[in-house]
């Protein structure tokens, strides 16, 4: 049995990890270390190559560096989610802010991870998100059904395809049925960030959800927060 199959012997696909680096000692860096944690690692040097590997081969996740010469990471990402809106990306980058982690997660990224990092931590990073990709798995509240696999919502009225944000926020929400969920508690658990960054980032995505979904789905309680209202 290889160290891939180890690794998830029921789904070899999500084993497999793109690390994406222009820079050779890091790229190689960050493949050592996972493939010695049992993943099969594949390796682009650019954006256009990652954007061509991507759509050509099956990862369960794709490691991306948001500096690159030739293309901005976040255009990367943007192209690559455009063709497989299922594919989880790990961004990691040297840029600490909290606009760009909001910004790469607004786009779509599963995680942000910040250089430098140590290697249990890029390590605990990919196992944590690929243990978050479950198959044909469905959620169900009220009259609500979310396909985790698809990244879609259903309210009985034919699906509706929702963003990565979109998803994680209205599964949070589903996952609490009954009661509201303040703001800190959502920021936590979709956007990862354990203070308020001073913007407006999950009012905006609830207004997202309630224009797809339709206004009457998630309610606000005042001074406490959001509520699923099906």
């Amino acid at each position: 049995m290889t160290a891939a199959q180890q690794a998830d012997p029921q789904d070899p696909v999500r084993s497999r990890v793109l690390v994406v680096d222009d820079e050779p000692s890091i790229r190689h860096f960050m493949g050592r270390a996972l493939g010695q944690a049992g993943f099969d690692i594949s390796y682009a040097c650019d954006g256009a190559d990652a954007i061509r590997q991507a759509a050509a081969g099956r990862y369960g996740l794709i490691v991306l560096d948001l500096v690159m010469p030739d293309m901005d990471g976040r255009a990367v990402l943007s192209q690559i989610l455009r063709g497989q809106p299922d594919q989880a990306i790990l961004v990691v980058s040297c840029m600490p802010d909290v606009s760009t982690k909001v910004e790469c997660l607004e786009l779509g990224a599963q995680d942000y991870l910040t250089k430098p990092f140590l290697v249990a931590e890029l390590i605990a990073r990919v196992r944590a998100r690929l243990r978050a990709r479950p198959q044909h798995e469905v959620i169900r509240a009220g009259g609500l059904v979310l396909d985790v696999g698809r990244l879609v919502a259903d309210l009985g009225h034919g699906p509706v395809a929702l963003t990565r944000l979109e998803f994680l926020l209205l599964k949070e929400l589903m996952e609490h049925e009954g009661r509201s969920v303040a703001k800190p508690e959502l920021l936590a658990a979709v956007w990862g960030l354990d203070f308020d960054p001073g913007s407006n980032v999950v009012d905006v995505c609830i207004r997202r959800l309630r224009s797809k979904l339709g206004f009457e789905l998630i309610k606000t309680v005042r001074g406490e927060g959001y509520q699923l209202a099906c």
